[in-house]
């Protein structure tokens, strides 16, 4: 009997830091799209973010590893920081199918992303080895299953809209409130906290 193909999720992002929002969208997607394993891939330096230069990779893999303490149905990439400067992901997608030959790639992004897909680095090519998911908005309208109401992708991408848990909460909401002196431990997950403010990051 044939096994079946793997479906393998790809969540990229800066993580800067990360926050129960990541947390509930990797999981809503594990389970949506009955992944065999999901990666979360934190950018070097993301070409959506030219202006603003991220915390160091060291910390900011810190706190995704103790995000994900206990997690064995995700783990964390590193091949972008290790690859440094800017973080393309056609470079990350064509890693991920020379390694799961054969795999169903699920790719992680923001609505807001959809519209730009075609301008993304080798588009052609991204579009032709991973799928595209979209992370609903915090207080959006859920998408009917009726024509005016499905979420359209450029041609030729491909992809549909996560359910999800959609929380809303940003990074930059997280750095903001670390600024003015403000508790995060509804936003993050507590080790998180504890290690933000014992290194003091975000002030």
């Amino acid at each position: 009997m044939k096994a079946s193909t793997p479906n393998i999720g790809l969540f990229g992002g800066s993580f800067d830091p990360v926050h129960l929002g990541h947390l509930l969208v990797a999981r809503a997607a594990f389970e949506e799209l009955a992944l065999a394993r999901l990666f979360f891939i934190p950018a070097a330096h993301s070409p959506f973010k030219p202006e603003r230069e991220p915390t160091s990779p060291r910390e900011r893999l810190k706190l995704l590893r103790l995000a994900l303490v206990g997690q064995s149905w995700c783990e964390i990439d590193e091949q972008e920081i290790t690859r440094g400067g800017v973080s393309y992901t056609i470079n990350t997608v064509r890693d991920y199918a020379r390694r799961f030959a054969g795999a169903r790639l699920f790719y992680l992004i923001g609505a807001d992303h959809v519209e730009k897909l075609p301008l993304w680095r080798e588009a052609g090519e991204l579009a032709r080895l991973a799928e595209f998911v979209v992370i609903p908005r915090p207080g959006g309208v859920r998408r009917e299953s009726s024509d005016e109401g499905l979420l359209r992708f450029p041609v030729p991408f491909r992809g549909r809209e996560l359910t999800g848990f959609p929380l809303g909460v940003s990074s930059s909401q997280v750095r903001a409130r670390v600024k003015a002196g403000l508790p995060i431990e509804p936003l993050v997950p507590n080790p998180v906290a504890e290690a933000i403010r014992n290194n003091r990051l975000y002030l």
